[in-house]
C-alpha cells in the first residue's frame, strides 16, 4: 500500500495530484475554447487556433514529463502528450 502512495509523493513527502495550472495548460484552454465557439466556418482561423492549442498542451505535458513533481504528473504529462499527438494525426485523415 504504501509503494503505491510514493507514486503520488513529491520530494517533501507531500501527496499531490493537482496543482494550480501554469501558462501553457491557461493557454490551451483559451486557444481550444476559441476554436470550438470561434472559427466554425474559417478554415484559416481553425487551423491556426489548433495549432496554437496543440503547442501548449504539447509544452505543457513536456513540462510535466521533464519536471513533474512526483510520477504520478510524469505519467499524466506522458498521457497528455500520447492523446495530444494521436488527435492530431486523427484530425488531418
Amino acid at each position: 500500500m504504501y509503494k503505491f502512495l510514493d507514486f503520488f509523493k513529491d520530494k517533501q513527502n507531500r501527496i499531490v495530484l493537482f496543482q494550480m495550472p501554469n501558462g501553457p495548460l491557461i493557454f490551451w484552454f483559451i486557444f481550444a475554447a476559441l476554436d470550438f465557439f470561434w472559427s466554425d466556418n474559417q478554415p484559416r482561423i481553425h487551423h491556426l487556433l489548433q495549432m496554437l492549442s496543440f503547442g501548449f498542451i504539447f509544452t505543457w505535458a513536456w513540462l510535466e514529463i521533464t519536471s513533474g513533481v512526483n510520477y504520478f504528473r510524469r505519467t499524466l504529462g506522458l498521457l497528455v502528450l500520447i492523446i495530444a499527438v494521436f488527435f492530431s494525426f486523427y484530425n488531418r485523415i
